[in-house]
């Protein structure tokens, strides 16, 4: 028995001596060694059963000469896999190594995304006009969206403006005017104001999207004209684009204002003289507008004998795709990286 366990201790040893140099069959050769001389079905294992067949007072010498065999085999185990794990990692070290001398790799930087930039933009054109900004919620009350603004439930304005409803009192706004009215709900003339933020509405197609970008602003004290409302959206119109630019109103209609008016500018492609953006007729549309309509101002607390106001709102996708040339409103959505780096700010 003696010279059945030396015979396994030395056949272990020579097995880890001959371990393939591939380090993966290393391995795999170092694990099959394992569990045959030390598993529960190993040699020693098989061997330290076999005890109950010796006489009893030649088990315990043959069990310590079987545990020292299973502690020099276990040790010369851990010793292999210690080796063979040095060698793994500075195999792995090896072909991870950084070389500095090569060229580093340019981070591509990002930049705002174009509707930002345009908002950002337009806000500061205002801003400078000494307007305030302010923000209000995207989920409004049809007092706010609709009642407060001359338009009441069974208004056909409502047809204008196709409404996500969440229930039958809340909606998600349609424009940015709500804002305007919670200002002047809480806010006694004079107010300055523009509003920009998310809109909503149930349309979707090359020039329109159910979610938009609106800016809207608001001018209510004494002896507001349409005269104040040309002029400012005639700077408004210079400085955003060109300083040839000019500007056009035309006769409209919305509940809010009353009058109100279509501005167009003259083509920033063609100068005016006429093109395809254009049309032919020299003139986009670019905003409405008009003067604040007495209900609106009786609404919101404030006496239309004694103030007036001029209101204007317009889509910054479509101050974008003018500025920008971009045909398609969708093309602001999608996210394609290719389109996003043409726009620097």
């Amino acid at each position: 028995m003696e010279k059945q366990v030396k015979v396994l201790v030395e056949q272990c040893l020579s097995a880890l001596d001959a371990l393939p140099t591939e380090l993966k069959a290393a391995s795999a050769a170092i694990a099959e060694i394992k569990v045959k001389y030390l598993g529960k079905s190993g040699s020693l294992t098989a061997l330290l059963r076999s005890m109950r067949d010796l006489p009893a007072d030649e088990r315990p010498a043959f069990g310590a000469l079987v545990n020292d065999a299973q502690d020099r085999l276990k040790a010369a185990i851990d010793g292999a896999e210690a080796v063979l794990d040095a060698k793994i990692l500075a195999e792995r070290l090896s072909g991870e190594k950084v070389d500095i001398t090569l060229p580093g790799k340019d981070k591509t930087p990002g930049t705002l995304h174009p509707i930002t930039l345009v908002a950002n933009e337009v806000q500061e054109i205002f801003l400078n006009l000494g307007f305030e900004l302010s923000e209000g919620p995207e989920i409004e009350t049809d007092n706010y969206n609709f009642q407060m603004l001359n338009i009441p439930s069974e208004h056909a304005a409502r047809d204008m403006q196709d409404t996500f409803f969440v229930t039958d009192s809340i909606v998600l706004r349609t424009h940015t005017s709500p804002n305007q009215a919670r200002i002047m709900e809480k806010k006694q003339p004079p107010i300055k104001m523009i509003c920009p933020g998310r809109t909503y509405r149930s349309d979707d197609d090359a020039t329109h999207s159910p979610i938009f970008h609106q800016i809207e602003g608001l001018v209510v004290d004494k002896r507001v004209t349409m005269s104040d409302l040309k002029g400012t959206l005639d700077l408004f119109c210079k400085t955003m684009f060109s300083p040839e630019t000019k500007t056009r109103l035309r006769p409209s209609y919305f509940p809010f204002t009353e009058p109100s008016v279509e501005v167009d500018m003259s083509c920033s492609s063609c100068g005016g003289s006429g093109c395809g953006l254009c049309k032919g007729t020299g003139w986009i549309e670019i905003l409405g507008a008009g003067i604040v309509n007495p209900k609106v101002l009786e609404n919101c607390g404030i006496d239309s004998s004694v103030y007036g106001g001029f209101a204007f709102g317009m889509g910054i996708e479509r101050i974008a795709m003018i500025k920008y040339g971009i045909p398609d409103i969708r093309l602001f959505f999608e996210n394609d990286v290719r389109f996003l780096r043409q726009f620097k700010g």
